[in-house]
């Protein structure tokens, strides 16, 4: 909390003497006394243990809820907002001690760990957002039933949905038939054609749907009640796979069968300014938009070089109930209540050798204080700003490369990233969540008519955020702290390493200069996005999620920690 609303400008610590800071509350009555060091991007720092709360000559345990009470003025907190962001503090704190009571593998053995332990094991969520697990709606029991890092084992409800009133799109390769089939084992299809047909109905003339048992017990079937009493809808039970909840919370695994795809379901859980639902007309278009890039990046030899790759998301099912959609506008959480999406698993396409992580457990440190990314570079044994760029390679390049030569855009953080490693090394990754994330910038690209969709105006001096704020702010910041204060790698070279990887991509595409030039990753400074300024706005919708970029809030400038080493060496621009 210290560390992300200085980050963000919400507060401003005084400096008392070197490495030591004072933050006084909105009344000036109450202290918090830390330590802390400063980094590239304005990255305080904070020494956890060195935190203590001070009122007059009292001396009070730190509390994150008082804290937040303390600062409410300050981090502008209305009397609607207050409350619910208490309780995902509470939430996220709970789900902390959850974390931090279990035997979680240390960091090496973490390291070389499998691809679903590895995403159970994760402990900090996104790295930006304070109340960043608030997952408001599930309880403490459900919250074993169903929280990633217990690594739940759960079965999907599988409901049957007329097909008047469901509407199923796919990829053009693959039809509902050939999904329902590879998806579900034969034995499973005749138990529920059976109980269909036990009810006198043919499954031929519905749509099967799968949906999270939360979304089941809690929501659909009260909300829903009338169409299942119609029969428009049929709960035919669970299924037979086994699944794992991955760290987004709604989309899960097949552990049963990995090379199945992830299902992504609705679930009308409060989350990180957001009910976790899905739209049945949002989604008509996703498979088309997975199409689209997928031939994209086919077709580009840069790309095809990097091994950049994305999970499709390659089939969507949604449901329409006429009467909420009669009593709500677009974008309401009751036209969000019952869909899924098919994604690809990344299991088929790994090579013997390789094995997967999470990008996010690159900023996972474990009990002792020891390092994922510390570990894999030992493991590599190569130095680390050699395993640093080879990193930078994999993720930054094709990032960079999307960006100039397609105005192309994605949501690059920890969560949304699968590193593929050989021999700790980051060789190459898998983007996913890709209907819902990306966008495209030019105004004047050729897409077609069902991707349109994914088109956003952004004002020029906001298009390079993309970059300086998604993958430098937002996760490179954050590496950088680990490294450094590890004394794995210093912020110079660090940095060095960073622009090196930019000028290297640049230098091989020069028929891309102009852009280079207009969206100039080099610049001096530039805008401070802030995340947790927009949840503490509205943390039951942080964005509108139709215009994106009206959403973005900025507070000043950063500088930019690449700037000096436009030229390659620590000089300025003129320098």
């Amino acid at each position: 909390m210290l560390a992300e609303f200085a980050h963000e400008r919400l507060v401003t610590p005084e400096w008392c003497s070197p490495g030591r800071y004072l933050l006084r509350s909105d009344d000036g009555a109450t202290e918090y006394h830390f330590a802390a060091r400063l980094l590239a991007l304005n990255h305080w720092q904070v020494e956890a243990d060195s935190i203590t709360r001070h009122r007059g000559a009292a001396r009070l345990a730190p509390d994150a809820l008082d804290l937040i009470l303390e600062l409410r003025a300050t981090l502008g907190l209305t009397e609607r907002v207050l409350p619910v962001y208490l309780e995902e503090i509470s939430s996220t704190l709970a789900g902390s001690a959850f974390k931090i009571a279990g035997q979680q593998p240390g960091a090496a053995d973490l390291s070389r760990a499998g691809f679903q332990r590895i995403e159970a094991a994760m402990t900090e969520g996104h790295p930006c957002f304070v109340a960043n697990s608030g997952r408001i709606g599930i309880d403490a029991a459900e919250y074993h039933d169903y929280a990633p890092e217990a690594a739940p084992r759960v079965r999907l409800v599988w409901l049957a949905a007329h097909h008047e009133r469901c509407e199923f799109f796919a990829s053009a390769d693959l039809d509902y038939a050939s999904l329902i089939h590879s998806e579900l084992d034969e034995a499973t299809l005749a138990r529920f054609s059976a109980r269909m047909a036990d009810l006198g109905l043919d499954l031929d003339e519905y749509r099967l749907i799968p949906v999270h048992p939360w979304q089941w017990w809690n929501k659909l079937s009260v909300t829903f009640a009338g169409e299942v009493a119609q029969r428009r809808l049929v709960c035919l039970g669970y299924g037979d796979d086994v699944h794992q909840p991955q760290q987004s919370i709604r989309t899960l695994f097949n552990t049963t069968a990995p090379q199945r795809h992830y299902v992504k379901t609705a679930l009308s859980v409060l989350n990180m300014g957001f009910l976790r639902g899905l739209s049945a007309d949002y989604m008509r278009a996703t498979p088309a938009i997975n199409d689209w890039l997928a031939a994209l990046i086919e077709g580009d030899a840069v790309l095809r070089d990097t091994g950049f790759a994305i999970l499709r998301e390659r089939a969507a099912v949604g449901y329409h109930h006429e009467q909420y959609a009669a009593a709500t506008t677009k974008g309401s959480p009751y036209l969000k209540m019952l869909a899924a999406l098919w994604r690809e698993s990344p299991l088929p396409s790994v090579a013997p050798g390789q094995r997967l992580a999470t990008m996010a457990s690159l900023l996972h440190v474990d009990a002792h204080g020891e390092s994922v990314v510390g570990a894999l570079i030992a493991e590599s044994g190569l130095r680390p700003r050699v395993w640093l760029r080879r990193y930078l390679d994999a993720y930054l390049r094709p990032l960079l490369h999307c960006f100039y030569a397609y105005d192309l855009v994605f949501m690059p953080h920890g969560e949304n990233v699968i590193l593929v490693l050989e021999g700790g090394v980051p060789v190459r990754v898998f983007m996913k969540d890709i209907a819902e994330e990306i966008a495209v910038l030019d105004p004047e690209a050729e897409l077609p008519p069902r991707v349109e969709r994914i088109r956003a105006e952004v004002p020029d001096e906001l298009r390079t955020l993309s970059i300086l704020t998604d993958v430098f702010d937002c996760f490179l910041r954050f590496l950088n702290a680990i490294l450094a204060s590890r004394e794995i790698l210093d912020e110079e070279d660090f940095w060095a390493t960073v622009a090196e990887c930019v000028r290297d991509y640049q230098e091989s595409n020069p028929h891309l200069g102009h852009r280079f030039a207009s969206d100039d990753l080099f610049v001096e400074r530039f805008g401070l996005s802030c995340l947790n300024r927009l949840q503490l706005r509205d943390n039951e919708q942080m964005v509108d999620l139709q215009d994106p970029a009206s959403a973005i809030w900025l507070a000043g400038e950063l500088d930019n920690p690449i700037a000096r080493f436009v030229d390659g060496g620590s000089g300025r621009r003129n320098g």
